[in-house]
């Protein structure tokens, strides 16, 4: 049996799955502190079912907090960039798109040294040992601990990353390191901020993944953990502890994933309504459609996998003002069970509108019922038009699509989408997100660009699939059960030697034991 857990910024959704059958699910506000929020979910789910703690072989945990620690920017690591690639990339310094406030908070700190290649695998300079040790010698000196190296083009060939990566943990034996080639794609600026993104995250990564072990333990829980992915598969704990970025945005992936799972359909939109926002993604076989540009995250461009998703500021909580009408963005979030009008409250929000309409009863109907029939018919027609536009956003012909509506606010969905070929809201679909986690499998990507005047198709494409699949085994799949499940190839004209950008993606069942 699994468990599968989504931390959200409102709610901790758990679900105790055995096989495809859900055995029992909760739903409890988020803490301030998120192991005490994932041990009540945890305990509700057991205690529900009443299950042998023994009887759990894994738990797979999606959260938003380290996106959460980018935003607010909070608990990150003093880090320290060195690039490889002079006399090339100077006019472009590291972290010189970056929001003033987060690079000072992580300090600002990198270093411009020799080395890099072309996309066939040149060298721009000669690689500098001297140099590197001395670079290093200067972040020991600062008490630098978290670094990040990148290098041009080294997707293609990673070698100057890995030794200048071997003379800093040689300087600085308990340094923390990030090379960009094992995170983003092609694309210097956007893959080095993610490194130094990833690296400024590693210390809280290690002490949020030791809480949820922690969490575990006090359930008596001795079953592996698995955190998401933002590409709808998983990674053992160790690995998310040495790649904590890869977790961005795996709460809409998650519920995508589930809404699969739940409604069957492998291509269609979902609604993944919360407490605050509305998040709209496409599945694609049954996975999400991954996002062509580069993703903002906290005011950073990056282009690691991130799942192509539109959120609005509509959910369950959100305040309804009336003179002039607009719903949201502003909402109380997970105090909707306290501020909510038809909870005691005195906070209209958008579930106190669809209690008063008489479409749902949930708590006290009673407390709403003042409120005006025009407001009600207004706020529905607001909801709608929300809805539809960023539907119709999201789609990429006029060709009428399935709709899934998930998530625990998704009661506001009381009307048919414009453009939908049929409306699906399948069982369970409030605590989608955690079943997207628990049926979730292990993946592995390989976005290298490869020269054809070198080697033919066939082999380029061989290549990038084995170390596509040698990724998902490193990140806990079971060889065994390893399957390309998406290949694309992309010409390059404007490269010489015949250079075509290949992206393959493996995924895997979790590997027993």
């Amino acid at each position: 049996m699994r468990i599968g857990i989504d931390v959200g910024g409102t709610n901790t959704d758990a679900v105790l799955m055995d096989g495809t059958t859900v055995v029992s699910s909760t739903k409890t506000p988020t803490t301030p502190n998120v192991t005490d929020g994932i041990t009540t979910a945890l305990r509700g789910v057991i205690d529900e079912s009443g299950i042998d703690v023994s009887a759990i072989d894994g738990v797979m945990i999606g959260t938003t907090h380290f996106t959460n620690a980018v935003v607010e920017r909070k608990h990150l690591t003093e880090t320290a960039c060195i690039r490889l690639g002079l006399p090339a990339t100077v006019c472009l310094p590291p972290m010189v798109d970056w929001p003033d406030e987060l690079r000072d908070v992580i300090g600002g700190h990198y270093y411009l040294a020799h080395g890099g290649h072309e996309f066939d695998g040149r060298e721009i300079s000669a690689f500098d040992e001297n140099e590197i040790r001395g670079i290093a010698q200067q972040i020991a000196d600062k008490g630098i601990k978290a670094v990040a190296i990148s290098s041009v083009f080294s997707p293609v060939n990673t070698v100057f990353e890995e030794q200048a990566a071997a003379i800093v943990q040689d300087v600085i034996p308990d340094a923390s390191l990030t090379l960009s080639s094992s995170i983003g794609r092609i694309g210097l600026l956007e893959r080095e901020n993610a490194a130094i993104m990833n690296a400024c995250l590693r210390e809280l990564a290690i002490r949020t993944i030791e809480g949820f072990k922690s969490a575990l333990e006090t359930m008596n829980i001795d079953a592996p953990f698995y955190m998401s992915q933002n590409d709808g598969t998983l990674m053992n704990a160790d690995f998310a502890k040495e790649y904590p970025v890869l977790t961005f945005a795996s709460g809409p992936t998650n519920s995508m994933r589930g809404a699969a799972f739940l409604s069957g359909l492998k291509d269609a939109i979902v609604v993944d309504v919360g407490g605050t926002t509305t998040d709209i993604g496409v599945l694609q076989h049954g996975f999400p459609r991954v996002a062509a540009l580069a993703v903002d995250i906290g005011g950073v461009r990056t282009n690691f996998r991130m799942p192509d998703t539109y959120s609005i500021g509509l959910g369950g909580g959100s305040i309804i003002s009336t003179d002039p009408l607009q719903v949201g963005p502003q909402s109380v979030g997970y105090e909707l069970t306290t501020k909510g009008r038809i909870f005691g409250g005195d906070v209209l929000t958008t579930t106190d509108i669809i209690v008063a309409s008489g479409k749902e009863d949930i708590a006290d109907q009673s407390k709403v019922a003042d409120v005006a029939a025009d407001l009600i018919a207004g706020v529905e027609d607001a909801i709608e038009e929300m809805v539809n536009i960023a539907v119709d956003r999201m789609k990429t012909s006029a060709t009428p699509v399935p709709v899934i509506v998930v998530g625990g606010g998704s009661i506001l969905i009381q009307r048919d989408v414009a453009g939908s070929s049929e409306m699906v809201k399948p069982d369970h679909y409030p605590v989608a997100n955690a079943i997207g986690a628990a049926i979730a499998q292990v993946g592995g990507e390989c976005d290298r660009i490869f020269s054809l005047a070198e080697m033919n198709r066939d082999e380029a494409l061989e290549q990038a699939k084995a170390e596509a699949s040698e990724k998902a085994v490193a990140a806990g799949a079971d060889a065994s059960s390893v399957e390309i499940v998406e290949v694309e190839e992309v010409p390059l004209a404007y490269l010489p030697g015949n250079a075509t950008r290949i992206m393959v993606k493996a995924v895997g069942n979790l590997k027993e034991g």
